[in-house]
Order: C-alpha cells, then sequence, then structure tokens
C-alpha cells in the first residue's frame, strides 16, 4: 500500500486532488489488484466497519463494485433502493442519510441525478461532528471521481503495470468523444487528465459541447492542455487513447440530435475512424454502452482495441483504495 499521508476526508471532486493524492490511489489499487488475483481476495482492513451505499439513481457497475470492494476489505454493507424507501413516504434526504448514520454506518457512497447532494450530506455530517465519510459515486452533471480514476488508473496501468502514476500521461493526447454536455464522467476525467499533463481533446455536436464549455468548467487556466472541437477527425488524428461517452438521453430535456444513425455517422467510434489515432490506440468506455451509437459493437468486443472490460475490473481495485483510505483512519 502507498505510504502517503491521506488528509481527505471526503473524496467529492477531483478539482482539487494533488499529484501525491492521485498517485497514492493508483498505487494502492495496483496493489489491491494483486490482492483480487489471488484465491482468498479478502483483507481486514475495515473489518468492523460500515459502508452504506446510497444510490438514489439506478447502477448496476458503480453500485455492485463498491459493494464488492467493501466486502473485499471485510466491511459490512448496507444498500439502500430509493423506490422501496421511506423516501416514498416523504422523508427528506438528509433524513436518509442520519437514519443510516444512526445505524453506526462509518463510510456512505453516494449517488444522486442532482449535483450536490454529496456535497450537502457530508456538510451535514461535519457539521453534526460525526466521522462519517461521504465518497461521491456521481452527482447529477458535476462528477464521478471514482470512475474518472478507475478510467486513469486502466490507462496508466496499462503503461506500467507495476507502478502505475499519472507522470505516465505526461504530453499523451486523449480525446474525450460524446455527450459531454450531460457527463460527469468528462468533467471528472478532464481534471484527472489534464493534472497528469496529458492533451484532452473533447470532440460532440455543438449542442453537447457548448463553446464555452472550458470556462463553463474553471478550466481556463488550462487551455494550453485542453481543446475543444465540433468535428471528431481533429481529436481523433495522432491520439493515443479514445474515451467515448454515452449520450445520456435521460437528461436531455431539449431535441439536442437529429438522429442516432446521424449521430454514429459523424461520432461514433468505429475501427476505420481509428485509423486517424496512433496504431497501438486503445479505446474506453464508461458504460453502460448504446452499441452502435457511441461505437460499433465489433470495436467493443475487439481486446485490441478496447479497455472497456478492463475498466470494470479496475473499478473494484480503485474502489477498494479509495475506501481504504477514508475508512482506515477509523480501523
Amino acid at each position: 500500500m502507498s505510504t502517503t499521508t491521506w488528509t481527505r476526508h471526503h473524496i467529492l471532486t477531483l478539482a482539487d486532488f494533488t499529484t501525491s493524492e492521485y498517485n497514492a490511489v493508483l498505487q494502492t489499487a495496483a496493489s489491491f489488484q494483486e490482492v483480487l488475483s489471488r484465491r482468498t481476495k479478502k483483507v481486514p482492513t475495515l473489518q468492523g466497519q460500515v459502508v452504506a451505499n446510497l444510490f438514489f439513481e439506478p447502477s448496476t457497475r458503480t453500485r455492485s463494485s463498491f459493494e464488492i470492494a467493501a466486502k473485499r476489505l471485510s466491511a459490512d454493507t448496507l444498500n439502500f433502493a430509493a423506490a422501496t424507501s421511506s423516501m416514498t413516504k416523504g422523508e427528506t434526504i438528509l433524513d436518509t442519510a442520519k437514519t443510516y448514520l444512526a445505524m453506526g454506518t462509518d463510510i456512505m457512497v453516494i449517488r444522486h441525478k442532482e449535483a450536490g447532494v454529496p456535497h450537502a450530506i457530508a456538510q451535514e455530517m461535519d457539521r453534526l461532528g460525526v466521522k462519517v465519510s461521504v465518497l461521491n459515486a456521481g452527482d447529477g452533471q458535476h462528477e464521478h471521481p471514482s470512475q474518472g480514476l478507475l478510467d486513469l488508473f486502466t490507462i496508466c496501468s496499462l503503461i506500467d503495470h507495476e507502478k502505475p502514476r499519472i507522470e505516465l500521461l505526461q504530453g499523451k493526447k486523449i480525446a474525450i468523444v460524446g455527450d459531454i454536455l450531460h457527463s460527469r464522467v468528462a468533467r471528472s476525467n478532464i481534471w484527472s487528465l489534464i493534472a497528469s499533463g496529458a492533451e484532452v481533446h473533447l470532440a460532440a455536436p455543438p449542442t453537447l459541447l457548448p463553446k464555452f464549455f472550458a470556462e463553463y468548467l474553471g478550466c481556463t487556466e488550462n487551455s494550453q492542455r485542453l481543446f475543444t472541437h465540433w468535428q471528431l477527425e481533429p481529436a481523433l488524428e495522432n491520439a493515443d487513447f479514445v474515451m467515448t461517452l454515452r449520450l445520456q438521453k435521460e437528461r436531455m430535456t431539449a431535441h439536442l440530435l437529429p438522429s442516432l444513425r446521424e449521430y454514429h455517422q459523424l461520432f461514433g467510434i468505429t475501427r476505420s475512424k481509428l485509423k486517424l489515432c496512433k496504431p497501438n490506440v486503445k479505446v474506453l468506455h464508461p458504460g453502460p454502452v448504446n452499441r452502435g451509437v457511441e461505437i460499433s459493437s465489433d470495436l467493443m468486443d475487439d481486446p485490441e482495441f478496447s479497455l472497456i472490460q478492463s475498466q470494470v475490473t479496475s473499478g473494484v481495485a480503485v474502489r477498494m483504495a479509495l475506501l481504504y483510505f477514508i475508512g482506515s483512519g477509523r480501523a
């Protein structure tokens, strides 16, 4: 495990992550990846602690991997489902969190469709003076820190399996393609990739990539490493990695695309379009995938190019690392 001193009580955003924090997570995740390859996959790190997964929004990968991660660390887990909870009877989000606090919860992993909910719960826990840590598992169109970190780990460990570190991405060109406007994954990845020294190219139709997106995100000071394109080709040219994003139709309140077929023709990632990239280019997607829309089905399943399954596998090790860091102080 990393010996770096960890002082962060909550993990809510990557916007203020330091180089040492990134590398601590990457190297600790690498250690847990090795643990997960053993016959006995459990360690007693969080034994006796309770991790509550409070998902107010549907999820498969994130929720399941956080649950597995907590169990691999020997923590007890509680899983919340909004549809079968007292919220259907009028209970507020903060009252729900306080209920789990009263049950002895040590770490709350929170996903919500509205931006800022994990922050509000973290502030309430701090106000109450309790030692409960909050981990943002995705809040609206704001951020998804653990996804950004597992994507970073997937890429860095591909380059150096033994010692993944953000310095490995210095000067690499990484294209992020798709529904950037609605994507919390894109925002977290932009923070982590810029911090690594990579050159980040965003590509999407104008309706999904506003002209002033970089300024809105607060990345004007990083303008030399963050580029926006309304055409796909300049983003893909000589790219080392391509990350394609799901069209989040459930978040679209206006008719932003003519058709899915036209979107795939212009921005869908296919083998022929990858010819613009570096010869050894790799493709990522945070999932779930709309096959034949964001990426061609054959490319998604091709291990020569696709890192999609590696991302899912990386998710458990990275989330073990995050739970380890915010929970080990009480173990």
